[in-house]
């Protein structure tokens, strides 16, 4: 190959590698949806980057995109293999050999990062197997039509020239005179690919040669039409796989279930729970709009009917319970608000619902714990881990194997059939979503997904409190201003807020009333707010005399801490 046509080769090869990455990919969601939708190439990749992901960046993107995370992440992905395919399919059209073992260390990634899940079989390999061959064939017959593109002259031979009469020697116009340099091969012998011109008197045809620009067009239209099979198999196979894999959809089972009155019913909730304060958190989250933290990519789709709970480890007996056996439990109902640790100070990952649910200090019971327990280890369906204390659960509080909230099933993407909501723990250390396995064990013994990371093994909530209205960076108008919003404690209580303007005096907020000790706690104080830029701070004090701290601390390893401090305009 010329130069030009070297870089016109790699350009072709890197459409190549990108088109035969898509088919790959595509037929690889195709076969998870048949068999196991977790074992989708991109997915399992995707989830290998969650697990493999430094505290600090998970942080950062937390923090950074919020709830779109994973979007960002699978997105990421996409990209990676992308640049890395069309660097393949460029190594490829130099040698197809290169774009072949380029081909095979992608899909050992793939494989690697799928037989490594938690759960998984041999059989999790099959997607990216499958799709890797597929892959590979149209790699083979996208880089022979990019080689014939790339080889073909670019542009066309100048037509011939044909003079009838005078001086067929003449120089015609843009030919070089006589004496002048001669490009190109000398008229007269033929040259190899030319016709012999015509012996006719009076008559100049000069040397023809084969067409070139209709091969090229022709070479064009063979990888265009190629290129769109590849695009066309590559989308019907990725939807087909999409489609397949939410045929396990458990919607319907979702709304077909009826729960029993609860045993324990929350109480109705007191006057005064909701403060009148335009913009102010409400105090019960409505389903649709409470957070979503977890490593999940795909949500689980667990059938009730073959779910159960196994408690195991430091027992005395081994307990196995149905989702029918988890309703005939004497069901409780409580307000209970759940936070995650990587909630940044003034953060919206933090929520308040009512839930239902049987009581998980009542199954530990029933399978005995043995003396020296220390940890449940919790397992969902997907292989997530939580860590919880077992003092924390027997302590009394309402710890609930949860299955329906705010007065309906689970949504999926909060842990449905069943998920565990213990007040006054991190949502890493006692929320585990669809849950299914819960080893009795010790700290010692075992560590859950997020300790082996970094974080803290237990994570008691702090004492907080959250600025809502008005927002940081607002503009309000002169005059008497509501600075309102939620405090936390849970199952210690909120016991007052205070609020400062420009590091002035404390002065303290009007509490709204809540049910008990697990929920956050609305409060409000009316300001006489002058012209001029202001900073406004809050903390909170809980019913065991502890106040918030001012030490501004990050996320990690237990949580974050310091005063909320919004920054307003006053006009």
């Amino acid at each position: 190959m010329t130069s030009n046509q070297g870089g016109s080769g790699r350009a072709w090869g890197a459409a190549c590698g990108i088109l035969a990455a898509a088919v790959a990919m595509g037929i690889g969601q195709l076969i998870a949806g048949l068999s196991v939708p977790q074992a989708s190439p991109v997915l399992a990749v995707g989830q290998a980057a969650i697990d493999l992901t430094p505290t600090p960046v998970k942080t950062w993107a937390t923090s950074s995109f919020g709830t779109a995370d994973k979007d960002v992440l699978l997105t990421g992905v996409v990209v990676v293999l992308a640049v890395l395919a069309g660097i393949t399919g460029a190594l490829a059209v130099r040698r197809l050999a290169y774009g072949m073992w380029g081909l095979a260390v992608l899909a050992a990634v793939g494989v690697a990062a799928a037989v490594t899940r938690p759960n998984a079989s041999p059989g999790w390999a099959l997607p990216v197997l499958i799709g890797a061959a597929v892959g590979a064939f149209a790699l083979t017959r996208l880089v022979r039509l990019a080689r014939a593109v790339a080889a073909s002259p670019r542009t066309p031979e100048p037509l011939p020239r044909i003079v009838f009469g005078g001086d067929a020697d003449a120089p015609q116009p843009g030919e070089p005179r006589e004496g002048e340099p001669q490009p190109g091969p000398q008229r007269g012998e033929p040259q190899p690919g030319e016709l012999e011109p015509p012996d006719l008197p009076g008559v100049n045809v000069p040397t023809l040669r084969t067409p070139t620009a209709p091969l090229r067009q022709a070479a064009r239209r063979s990888f265009l039409i190629a290129s769109g099979v590849a695009i066309a198999t590559a989308a019907v196979s990725e939807y087909g796989g999409r489609e397949l894999s939410t045929r396990r959809n458990v919607s319907a089972a979702r709304s077909t279930i009826r729960f029993p009155r609860p045993a324990e019913p929350a109480p109705p909730l007191p006057a005064g729970v909701n403060l009148q304060v335009p913009g102010i958190s409400p105090f019960i989250t409505p389903n649709s709009q409470f957070y979503r933290v977890d490593t999940a990519l795909l949500l689980p789709q667990v059938d009730p009917s073959g779910w159960q709970l196994r408690i195991h480890g430091m027992v005395d007996r081994e307990v196995v319970v149905t989702f029918d056996d988890l309703l005939r439990q004497p069901l409780i109902e409580d307000y209970i608000t759940l936070c995650c640790v990587s909630n940044p100070v003034s953060g919206p990952y933090i929520g308040n619902a009512k839930w239902l649910g049987a009581s998980l200090a009542s199954l530990l019971r029933q399978a005995g714990i043995r003396s020296g327990a220390s940890q449940l280890l919790c397992t969902s369906t997907d292989g997530f881990t939580s860590g919880t204390p077992v003092s924390v659960v027997m302590d009394g509080r309402d710890a609930l194997v949860a299955v329906a909230m705010n007065g309906t099933a689970l949504p999926v993407e909060h842990g449905f059939p069943a998920r565990l909501v213990v007040p006054g723990l991190y949502g890493y250390v006692s929320a585990c979503k669809w849950v299914t396995d819960i080893e009795v064990t010790t700290f010692q013994n075992a560590y859950a997904y997020w300790a082996q990371r970094g974080w803290s093994q237990q994570g008691p909530i702090k004492t907080e409190s959250r600025i809502d209205v008005p927002g940081d960076g607002s503009t309000v108008k002169a005059g008497r201003n509501a600075i309102a919003g939620v405090a936390w404690a849970q199952h210690k209580g909120i016991e007052a807020v205070e609020v400062r303007v420009d590091n002035g005096p404390w002065n303290e907020a009007t509490l709204a009333t809540v049910p008990g000790l697990d929920t956050w706690r609305q409060w409000v104080w009316y300001w006489d707010a002058p012209p001029g830029k202001h900073v406004i701070e809050a903390r909170a004090t809980d019913k065991t005399g502890y106040t918030q701290t001012s030490l501004q601390e990050p996320e990690a390893p237990n949580g974050a801490s310091g005063y909320p401090v919004n920054t307003v305009s006053v006009s």
